[in-house]
């Protein structure tokens, strides 16, 4: 004796339309997201050579601080002046984790009083911070 089996509908009834909807929502997330990662290093400087530079292999929390070629000091994309910095420095690091740190993007071409300003206060202040350069 056969037995027949009895095949349901529910996959052909099954609308991936709202799947859809959600990938598309995922991946303009993920687009609009990595554009705030490259907000930092968007301000075209020409960073000088070292060789005996290392890459970075963690991402610590860390400060980014920019300076242009003709000496100007940027944080988050805003211009600011060095006593907008050094309370910018004071505030927002008052009490800093273990492994967060001040990053100085100097141009190379920018007044070397400038990046010393910035170092000085690091220093002054207490703070971790480094300079970047570029690979050879």
């Amino acid at each position: 004796m056969a037995v027949k089996i009895q095949k349901g509908n529910a996959l052909a009834s099954l609308s991936i339309t709202p799947l859809i909807d959600v990938v598309f929502l995922l991946l303009i997330f993920f687009l609009v997201a990595t554009k705030f990662d490259e907000e930092e290093s968007a301000l075209d400087i020409q960073l000088p050579q070292a060789t005996e530079s290392t890459p970075i292999w963690s991402q610590p929390q860390s400060l980014i601080i920019n300076i242009n070629r003709s000496g100007e000091y940027f944080v988050s994309g805003k211009n600011v002046s060095s006593e907008e910095l050094k309370a910018l420095l004071q505030t927002s690091w008052e009490n800093p984790l273990t492994d967060s740190s001040v990053v100085i993007r100097g141009d190379e071409r920018a007044p070397f009083g400038s990046v010393v300003e910035a170092a000085n206060m690091c220093q002054e202040l207490k703070l971790n911070y480094s300079t970047v350069t570029r690979e050879e």
